[in-house]
């Protein structure tokens, strides 16, 4: 059975960094709407899933372990079932 490839702190952070064109160790523990809103549009591309996030787990993002915590359990929920190239891997 094949399980889904979960995002971490560090792919998190790298996708920060890539939207600010900033080092990673620079990108801030505390994340803005804009920030939130790319980073779910990207996790949508790199997981070729489409994010149902409801307006409160959006509103409850407010760290880099928050998004973290909630685009994993995201992920989980639109990869249940799937099988293919959106983030799921073959054991």
């Amino acid at each position: 059975m094949s399980t889904p490839v979960l995002p971490d702190r560090a792919e998190v952070v790298a996708m920060l960094a890539a939207f600010g064109q900033r080092p990673a160790e620079s990108v801030p523990e505390t994340l803005g709407s804009l920030e939130l809103t790319w980073l779910t549009a990207e996790f949508e591309q790199r997981y070729a899933i489409e994010l149902e996030l409801s307006d409160e787990q959006f509103e409850a993002v407010r760290t880099v372990n928050d998004a973290v915590a909630v685009l994993r359990e995201a992920v989980l929920a639109a990869g249940a079932g799937a099988d293919g190239p959106g983030g799921v891997t073959g054991s």
